[in-house]
C-alpha cells in the first residue's frame, strides 16, 4: 500500500510518514497541492492525507483537479 502524505509542516509530513513506516507501509511526501497533483498523475495511491490549508495550490482545489480526472 502507498500512501500520499501531503502538508507544508516539515514536522507533521515527518511524523505521519514515521507512523505509516512503522504500519509497513510506504509513503511519497508533497509540500503543496501543485506538487502532489503531479505525483498523482504519475502513479496511483491507496489513500492521500491531506492538508486542506497549504500555498500554491490548497487542498480543496487540489481535490477538484483529481476528481477531474
Amino acid at each position: 500500500m502507498r500512501i500520499l502524505v501531503v502538508d507544508d509542516h516539515p514536522k507533521l509530513r515527518a511524523n505521519v510518514r514515521s507512523f505509516l513506516r512503522l504500519a509497513g507501509m510506504e509513503s511519497d511526501e508533497a509540500v503543496t497541492g501543485k506538487d502532489a497533483l503531479a505525483l498523482v498523475r504519475a502513479r496511483p495511491y491507496s489513500a492521500i492525507v491531506l492538508d486542506l490549508n497549504m500555498p500554491i495550490m490548497d487542498g480543496r482545489s487540489f481535490l477538484k483537479e483529481i476528481r477531474a480526472f
